[in-house]
């Protein structure tokens, strides 16, 4: 399916344009993305002024965008796109914290997704991540660009991957016996691509007085905390990147930091962040999927969990563990997903008691702090 719904034949290759202003840079994922099946690079051009000549002729499915380039800058040029004829865009940026703020910027203003680089040894990095990129480029595709401000990818030809670790690697299944319920709700948010733009509709509308909130955004180490700083500039809540053992507070919302898996524990009747390392599940770090099964395991009745756009499935387990440990559920509908994979797995395992539109969900977070549950209508 593609981004307005249709068919679209097995044996089209996804026609990208690579905008980076690094010979090296452009190379590497061309060779990357040409070396699957699926994917066609159609062009590599050293800045936006020639990728706008270019696309004169022939407009990509998807453009592989650096930030910071010569005579003009990658966030201009993506504005004018999506102004003219909105396109999904994957930001291809240098893992510093001073590029973190720009590259938000950049999701803030339509890109679909990140892809990082090291300033060293980036071929080596590029090759080693090239399954990733293939399916992130895949995704983008299928994205509903339209929902920045479709179905899953499929995929076309698997390439081989590392193994896929789920959230036993991190955290045994909960017991059959939920914990009794107390007075503090709390709510579990999961979300991968499109989530920035949809934690922030959601976040800023909420009040001070608003239950605790664990969110897992799919997001590179040294991306988070530039995120969590912007959603707290915008938001009568407090946003933060979690720290080992920060307690969740009403009116906090909490952001597992890139590169590590973010749990919840329980000590009485307050709830803490567990932030540590691990391996990847489902291939990320942080996951979904460990953060649903601590607060299963420790929250039960206490907790509702949300899942929201995103491509894949990290998280669909857990939303169904959740449930059956007692927790109200709810999956973020396709209509306002920008990639409805994450949310069409749960849905698909069972593990969503109801399923809501974007603008729907604040008053539903709200009025389960305020003591009600999340029915299946």
């Amino acid at each position: 399916m593609n981004a307005r719904g249709l068919q679209t034949s097995p044996l089209r290759k996804v026609q990208v344009m690579i905008v980076d202003d690094s010979a090296v840079v452009r190379q590497a994922l061309t060779e990357v993305l040409n070396a699957d099946p699926g994917i066609e690079v159609m062009c590599a051009v050293a800045d936006p002024l020639l990728a706008m000549e270019r696309m004169k002729t022939r407009w990509p499915q998807v453009i592989v965008l650096d930030v910071e380039m010569p005579r003009m800058d990658g966030l201009t040029f993506l504005r004018k796109i999506m102004a003219e004829r909105p396109t999904p865009v994957v930001i291809c940026s240098t893992l510093t914290e001073a590029g973190a703020a720009t590259t938000l910027e950049a999701l803030s203003a339509g890109a679909v997704s990140i892809v990082t680089k090291p300033k060293l040894g980036l071929r080596r990095f590029i090759e080693d991540a090239s399954s990733d990129l293939a399916s992130v480029v895949k995704a983008a595709s299928h994205a509903n660009v339209s929902r920045l401000r479709s179905a899953a990818p499929r995929p076309d030809a698997p390439l081989a991957v590392a193994p896929k670790f789920t959230a036993d690697a991190v955290l045994s299944p909960s017991g059959p016996k939920a914990l009794q319920q107390t007075t503090e709700r709390i709510i579990a948010i999961g979300t991968s691509t499109g989530g920035t733009q949809a934690l922030e509709q959601v976040l800023t509308c909420l009040p001070r007085v608003s239950p605790g909130i664990a969110i897992v955004q799919h997001m590179p180490e040294k991306f988070t905390a530039a995120f969590a700083a912007r959603l707290n500039s915008l938001c009568e809540i407090e946003v933060r990147e979690a720290k080992h053992g920060d307690r969740l507070l009403p009116g906090v919302a909490l952001i597992a930091p890139g590169g590590k898996h973010m749990m919840l524990k329980r000590s009485g009747a307050y709830y803490y962040m567990d932030v540590i390392d691990g391996p990847l599940v489902n291939r990320h770090r942080p996951s979904v999927d460990v953060l649903f099964r601590s607060a299963a395991k420790c929250a039960g009745a206490n907790v509702l969990g949300i899942i929201m756009t995103g491509m894949g499935d990290d998280g669909a387990r857990g939303l169904k563990e959740m449930r059956d440990a007692g927790a109200s559920t709810i999956a973020q509908d396709e209509a306002t997903c920008v990639v409805f994979g994450m949310p069409k797995e749960a849905i698909r395992m069972g593990g969503a008691q109801r399923i809501q539109a974007l603008n729907e969900l604040p008053r539903s977070m709200l009025e389960f702090g305020a003591g009600r549950r999340v029915d299946t209508k």
